[in-house]
């Protein structure tokens, strides 16, 4: 049997599909948005640009922790039952087969409708006299003097080149030194520059490389010496990223890495993209410089590094030609405008669940601004994870603290990509007078809680927000989330006791509303899925409906199993990585998953037990992972009040019914886009609309 069968054996006889390989599979459905034909060419450069970036830090992350593996000669045996070396060849060649068709996509699909829509990206070439000479002026004046050539050779040292940055490896050759006729230099492109030079014709806008352009004015760097070969690439780094959040990796081999990682000044290099013909005595030095084969390298056929494209998608002359996002509805119960002004009264009387973006953010935002202002306010605590840039959350803390309130700030400054914007933030909120601490030991925290006390009479009324999502203004129109708004002295007490958990030295019992992690969520869920499947045993009701971004803890998808056997319908909401195999005979029968991909990024989590009829409903932080479990700060929180359990009902109801942005998921790991047998059902849209009359119908079983 040929290795390629056997490999492909031992993945199609594992009960688990591949971590990362099912990320793979996330990113082909981003990919299929770029293929959409009834989206505007901007809308799919825009998902294309995506792809992109998901595809980077995919290789930063993952595939940086697989060489942890290899290159520190730790065994590794991943979900679809490979070792680490077959493994690595697997994944590659995966990635390779998604790298052609993203630029097959581009080149036959794409790049054919540019003109038709007004612009085109375009080579030197194809400019006129006049516009030649503005772009090397444009060089002359900009790009010439932020360029800096760093040789490679007997007397220097090999230079520390940037991750994603594009970069020209340039070997040249002179006439006067003969014991070393060829040498090896490199010119990185500065990040600060736009990734295109526009110039404006008639009848379109015309784009042109910023590398095309160094490319042929190169030679000003290299006076009196020949040039032999220019050569465009891009190299991947193992990212910088938190190594207990690497679901993968022991704890003693932690320390271990971190050891060795004090040697090492940068990521080692997993990926070379580079375009066509490179230099091969080039090719032949970088790769063993950084020792990689040929299964590491990415030849690029068209533009190198689509994440460029976002500069012609966010164009102002292309505004128009994007679809515009619905304004927000009010949600339910909150639809006068006094109500929505005075929501420290309103909170009283009920309970507010915010779905969004297809609801505002700004309840929350504008509650925390009153909180600052309101000499009643007595403290503000808040976790947060992840913060816009210029942060009416942050501000609005700042006030706070000036005006004297009590502020406490758990910021999770390894919040990955956002680290430098989180501790900046964060001194500010410190040097405010507001009590910051910066993480928990070795837990991440990513459950995303507000209390606020304040003084009613001779009371003292808590008023809290829970949340799926994080304290971003920004995030919060692009992404779906819920948030419930509750004065519930239940929810109160568990949330304060959490701060007390999380601030200082407290273990409480437990709480009545909130499942909690580390300590024990894998438990209680693991509780609550057999409680379904006691239920189908003895003849009651029961189902699962849970809805999330990730699926990868064996221990709840080897539960999952177990309730699917007992005759327990399970319907799996998953995004991106789902390790569980549905519909496999004997495994997992009653089990479906479906993904949705669309305009909005799905971030909501909801966990749906239908409980002989008497449905538990939570919301919350956390995805099904160890590392939610085992390596985070998280919290579910039970929906108590009946009308905001039917919304959160609704929302799976209208999840499942979607067939425009559904995909389902395949025993074999493939999944395939929900054909559209009656009228187009788009949860995105319909979300816009009032739903409060259809959830109070609403049912999953």
């Amino acid at each position: 049997m040929l290795l390629k069968e056997r490999v492909s054996n031992v993945i199609d006889q594992s009960d688990y599909i591949s971590r990362d390989l099912s990320w793979l599979k996330f990113n082909w459905r981003v990919l299929d948005q770029a293929k959409d034909t009834d989206r505007t060419i901007f809308e799919r450069l825009k998902f294309l640009a995506i792809t992109a970036s998901n595809l980077d830090e995919f290789f930063m992350i993952r595939v940086g922790s697989l060489y942890n593996y290899i290159d520190y000669g730790k065994e590794r045996i991943d979900y679809s039952g490979l070792r680490e070396t077959p493994f690595r060849r697997t994944l590659l060649n995966t990635a390779h087969q998604f790298y052609k068709e993203q630029y097959d996509e581009y080149k036959m699909h794409l790049q054919p409708l540019f003109r038709l829509n007004n612009f085109h990206i375009a080579t030197l070439s194809e400019l006129d006299k006049e516009e030649n000479a503005d772009a090397v002026a444009y060089f002359m004046r900009t790009i010439f003097p932020m360029l800096t050539p760093m040789v490679f050779d007997g007397y220097h040292t090999f230079p520390i080149l940037m991750n994603k940055l594009l970069i020209f490896g340039v070997v040249t050759r002179t006439h006067e030194d003969q014991k070393e006729a060829q040498r090896l230099s490199f010119v990185q492109i500065p990040q600060n520059l736009p990734r295109f030079y526009e110039l404006y014709r008639a009848d379109q806008l015309v784009f042109v490389p910023i590398e095309e352009i160094i490319r042929s004015e190169i030679h000003k760097l290299y006076r009196n010496v020949d040039i032999e070969s220019v050569n465009l690439f891009r190299i991947t780094r193992n990212g910088d990223f938190t190594l207990e959040e690497s679901d993968d990796i022991e704890a003693d081999f932690i320390d271990e890495i971190k050891q060795k990682l004090k040697t090492r000044r940068t990521g080692r290099v997993v990926r070379i993209e580079v375009e066509p013909g490179a230099s091969y005595w080039m090719m032949k030095t970088l790769k063993g410089r950084w020792e990689l084969d040929d299964e590491n390298v990415f030849v690029a056929e068209r533009m190198l590094d689509f994440t460029g494209l976002h500069q012609i998608v966010g164009h102002k002359e292309f505004r128009d030609h994007i679809p515009p996002i619905p304004p927000p509805v009010p949600p339910v119960g909150l639809s006068e405008k006094k109500d929505y002004e005075n929501l420290f009264e309103t909170l009283k009387k009920r309970d507010l669940l915010l779905h969004h973006p297809y609801n505002s953010m700004e309840p929350v935002v504008h509650m925390l601004e009153q909180a600052a202002e309101d000499p009643n306010v007595l403290a503000i605590k808040i976790t947060i994870y992840r913060l816009a840039k210029k942060s009416r959350i942050t501000e609005a803390l700042l006030k706070a603290a000036e005006n004297g309130k009590h502020v406490s700030v758990l910021f999770e400054v390894k919040a990955r990509f956002d680290e430098e914007n989180n501790i900046r933030e964060a001194q500010r909120l410190q040097k405010a007078g507001c009590f910051v601490i910066y993480g928990i030991s070795r837990y991440k925290t990513h459950t995303k809680l507000l209390l606020i006390v304040r003084k009613d009479g001779d009371r003292v009324t808590r008023y809290v927000h829970l949340s799926s999502g994080n304290y971003n203004e920004d995030t919060s129109r692009f992404y779906t989330d819920i948030g419930l708004l509750t004065t519930n002295e239940v929810y109160a007490q568990d949330i304060s006791e959490f701060f007390n958990v999380i601030t200082g030295h407290s273990l409480p019992n437990s709480y009545c509303n909130l499942i909690t992690a580390p300590r024990d969520m894998r438990n209680q869920l693991v509780e609550l899925i057999r409680n379904e499947a006691a239920n189908a045993q003895a003849g009651k009701p029961s189902g699962i409906v849970i809805k999330i971004n990730s699926l990868e803890d064996k221990t709840a998808i080897d539960e999952l199993y177990k309730a699917s056997q007992m005759g327990v319908a399970v319907k799996l909401i998953v995004r991106g990585i789902c390790c569980l195999r549905p519909g496999r005979p004997g495994l997992s029968e009653n089990v479906t998953v479906r993904s949705l991909v669309g305009d909005f990024l799905e971030h909501t989590r909801i966990y749906y037990f239908h409980n002989a009829g008497d449905p538990k409903v939570y919301g919350g932080s956390a995805d099904v992972m160890v590392r939610s479990f085992e390596r985070r700060i998280e919290s579910l929180f039970l929906l108590m009040s009946p009308e905001i359990r039917q919304q959160a009902i609704l929302i799976l109801d209208y999840n499942l019914r979607d067939n425009v942005n559904a995909y389902e998921m395949q025993e074999n790991g493939d999944y395939y886009r929900c054909q559209m047998t009656s009228e187009p059902f788009d949860v995105h849209q319909e979300f816009f609309q009032d739903t409060s009359t259809e959830a109070e119908g609403a049912k999953l079983f």
